[in-house]
């Protein structure tokens, strides 16, 4: 009977605390934050953050051998560095695909979460699990972001490699259709033509065979990137609903705190009417008692009595 009543009071064999204790020391029980859901939910936040954080490493990775591939004029060179990019891309789109995947998973639990009692929207609860979606959301499309100006600097690089290019086999600067011939097709053997007879057709086919495998390379590269296009799209459509769904629950708080604040003053402004009233009540009482005691002893004027006798 004495071990029952010690467990109760003072915890369980393994010296932890009794829920007793919890509650008078105002500690939370651990399984109150299960049933609110919260550690499934830390959980998926922390994986995909894992994910996030893969795609952020890769995205460094892709950058230093696109820097490379600036000084590079060999074909061969070109290649390996087409192969190395091409592997990390395609690792690229897939954790994207994932890491959007779970998003969508968190966002539907969030909404199938707000019918726990204590999780209703604009809960404390509510609140805490849209603001860590909407930020590892707008982590993720800001990386999507950077991948797409990735792309677009790619681009950029390469006309410029072309053009320095042709130019120092030629020996004077192309015109824009002449490069832009050069970036949609690839083709530039006809523009080098009078150079290979005048430095030789070796020395020039090396160039030609170098800024080819090059334009394959950007090519292939561009459209892996942007197969992340539709990706970023998606994610920023999140980010904008999951927006505008905070704006919402933050102003219906303040909304609420505002009712709240007025309510309080109303009910400390009853409780002053309250307090005067029943002062003057009491004032009132006192007057009327007063006034009664005056009429009595009018009425019954006890000095005359006291003559007569």
């Amino acid at each position: 009977m004495n071990d029952l009543l010690s467990d109760s009071f003072d915890g369980d064999s393994r010296g932890q605390p009794s829920r007793q204790s919890d509650i008078e020391m105002g500690t939370q029980d651990p399984r109150n934050n299960y049933d609110m859901g919260m550690d499934a939910f830390n959980k998926q936040i922390a994986e995909a953050d894992k994910q996030v954080d893969k795609l952020s490493g890769l995205l460094k990775k892709l950058k230093a051998p696109n820097e490379e591939s600036k000084a590079v004029t060999k074909a061969s060179a070109m290649k390996a560095i087409k192969k190395k990019m091409e592997k990390d891309i395609d690792e690229v789109g897939k954790i994207a695909r994932v890491v959007k995947a779970k998003i969508e998973a968190i966002n539907k639990d969030n909404l199938a979460n707000r019918q726990k009692p204590g999780c209703e929207k604009g809960t404390g609860v509510d609140r805490a699990r849209m603001n860590m979606t909407n930020s590892l959301t707008k982590r993720f499309k800001d990386l999507m972001t950077e991948f797409q100006t990735l792309r677009q600097r790619i681009q950029d690089e390469y006309r410029e490699v072309v053009e320095r290019r042709v130019i120092t086999v030629t020996g004077t600067r192309p015109d824009d259709e002449t490069i832009d011939h050069l970036i949609e097709t690839g083709s530039s053997e006809q523009i080098f033509q009078k150079a290979m007879l005048e430095t030789g057709r070796g020395q020039v086919l090396n160039t030609v065979e170098e800024i080819q495998e090059r334009h394959d390379a950007v090519k292939e590269i561009e459209k892996k990137l942007l197969d992340l296009h539709q990706i970023y799209l998606d994610v920023a459509v999140l980010v904008d609903a999951q927006g505008e769904i905070l704006d919402n629950i933050e102003s219906q708080v303040t909304n609420a705190v505002d009712h709240v604040q007025r309510g309080t003053s109303v009910l400390q402004n009853a409780k002053k009417l309250q307090k005067n009233s029943r002062k003057w009540m009491c004032i009132a009482i006192i007057i009327l008692l007063v006034i009664v005691a005056v009429i009595v002893v009018s009425v019954i004027q006890p000095w005359k009595s006291n003559k007569g006798a």
